[in-house]
């Protein structure tokens, strides 16, 4: 396994992210080559691989402390920057620490170049990267059974890094195992192309993937809701909607991917999701063997504090007390708490703490969300200081509700009534009220998705997907830095470049508006 994880650790090494940006020739030193590690442990590509797949929730190699890049082990890790910059800028999640750019996420005001949370984002998708180029440049070079399934995932995998680069900072580099090793920096590429880059991959990988795969891993239905969101996001990306072909493939996950709804809806948010029926795609945490401050321990333990709640009955021995929901999310609902019908509702902490949130820095006011927790759902658990609670990247019920958005949007080879059962089979799964066709509209499906969806890294997109993050026709708690929300500027739908970017490659420009 040493050898193995010196493999793994060829991908960076002592690599920065500036010399991903204008260094591309990271060729490492290791004890072996990947043939001969092969010859010695046939089994090793599913350490190395499974190493690309940890990269999204945990910070490093060696623990909760341990990072693969130069910043904060405990901030930066991929799945904190999800949810930070795609709940806390949002109207659903405010974080009251308050800590050196935190403040920027929770108001959405004031964003900079020197953000460091916009950093973190940018740094993991360039350490991702590269790590995947250099596993495809070798694996163009050995043989071994699998060796088609394996490229694909990989190929996924950097993907996914890509979807997040073209969603939050909308341009960068197009590094791929063709270009190592150029000796200048590399052009700056458009979203446009950047998308047209991704489409490419996910559909060249799309018959590569395997049908089934372990869990945690990619397969068809995995690829498949990747370029749905790819498509359903198009026209924000590209100027061009293509919500005929999210169609297409959103019905492929649907249909064929043998997902069905989990009974309770907690089950997807407690310590053994692993059990659920309607995860696609997790990203997969561990309390023994893959802690990590980034990974759901961060939306578990953020959300608790002894000073108002009974944090063990939630699974975790640590409350951060820095997590609150506003009623932008809460407000949703018609009745939030323990006597409220929607089970969806019910997952807000209210005793203690007041409905409006005047000071966002108040543990007090605003409602701690406790959809996720660390508690096993079937059977005991014991709390622990970190979670186990895999996180759900892609489930069956956003693949719902994509079809529904699909529909109403008026995709070809959609169906209304199936959209409509699609909704209801959610609503009735929460225990909440059908609706009728009438009902089912664009702004019910936005609010629907905050219902079912919010804290799982989605609110931001759809916000602006729906035409609702920037200016003023919708308004949330700390909006633009004010108590009751205030219009903020079109140049909020992207974050800014990071500096240490823009330092590192002179070919970089940045974003309008900053």
């Amino acid at each position: 396994m040493k050898k193995i994880f010196y493999f793994c650790l060829l991908f960076v090494g002592a690599l920065t992210v500036q010399s991903c940006l204008n260094d591309l020739d990271t060729e490492p030193v290791v004890e072996l080559t990947l043939d001969e590690l092969l010859a010695e442990d046939p089994d090793a590509i599913e350490g190395i691989t499974s190493r690309l797949y940890a990269s999204f929730a945990l910070s490093g190699p060696d623990g909760p402390g341990s990072s693969d890049i130069s910043d904060d082990a405990g901030e930066s890790p991929f799945l904190r920057g999800i949810v930070n910059l795609q709940d806390f800028t949002a109207d659903a999640m405010k974080n009251r620490w308050g800590d050196d750019g935190l403040d920027q996420l929770t108001t959405t005001s004031n964003w900079d170049e020197n953000n460091k949370f916009f950093r973190y984002m940018y740094n993991r998708i360039y350490y991702t990267i590269p790590q995947t180029n250099n596993l495809l440049q070798v694996l163009n070079n050995v043989d071994f059974e699998g060796k088609t399934e394996v490229s694909a995932e990989v190929r996924f995998l950097r993907s996914l890094a890509y979807y997040y680069l073209i969603d939050c900072f909308g341009k960068g580099v197009l590094s791929t195992e063709q270009n190592i090793g150029a000796s200048s920096p590399l052009e700056e590429s458009s979203r446009l192309e950047l998308f047209n880059y991704v489409e490419s991959e996910l559909l060249a990988i799309e018959n590569d993937l395997p049908n089934t795969n372990d869990y945690g891993r990619a397969n068809k239905s995995v690829g498949r809701m990747l370029l749905a969101k790819l498509y359903l996001n198009a026209e924000v990306y590209t100027g061009t909607p293509r919500y005929d072909d999210a169609a297409i493939y959103i019905s492929k996950v649907i249909n064929e991917g043998g997902y069905t709804l989990a009974n309770d809806f907690v089950s997807n948010f407690s310590g053994d999701n692993y059990n659920s029926t309607e995860i696609i795609y997790p990203l997969i945490a561990d309390a023994d063997f893959s802690q990590s401050y980034g990974n759901t321990t961060y939306i578990v333990n953020g959300n608790m504090s002894t000073e108002t709640m009974p944090i063990t009955d939630f699974g975790t021995t640590d409350g951060w007390g820095g997590h609150r929901a506003s009623k932008g999310w809460y407000g949703l609902f018609n009745e939030v708490g323990e006597t409220a019908t929607d089970d969806r509702a019910k997952l807000f902490w209210t005793e203690g703490h007041s409905y409006e949130m005047n000071d966002y820095k108040e543990w007090t006011e605003g409602y701690p969300s406790i959809k996720f927790r660390n508690s096993s759902f079937t059977g005991t658990s014991n709390a622990t200081s970190f979670s186990s609670t895999d996180f759900p990247l892609f489930r069956l019920a956003d693949a719902y509700l994509m079809y529904a958005e699909c529909a109403v949007r008026g995709a070809a080879g959609t169906d209304l009534g199936t959209a409509l059962g699609y909704v209801n089979n959610i609503r009735t799964r929460a225990n909440a009220s059908t609706i009728s066709s009438s009902q089912l509209t664009l702004n019910f499906l936005l609010d629907e998705r905050g219902r079912e969806l919010n804290l799982e890294g989605h609110r931001r997109s759809d916000l602006i997907r729906f035409g609702k993050f920037t200016g003023g026709s919708y308004l949330w708690p700390w909006k633009g830095g004010t108590v009751n929300g205030t219009a903020i500027s079109s140049n909020y739908k992207l974050f800014p470049i990071p500096l240490t970017a823009l330092e590192a490659n002179p070919n970089l420009e940045q974003n309008p508006g900053y």
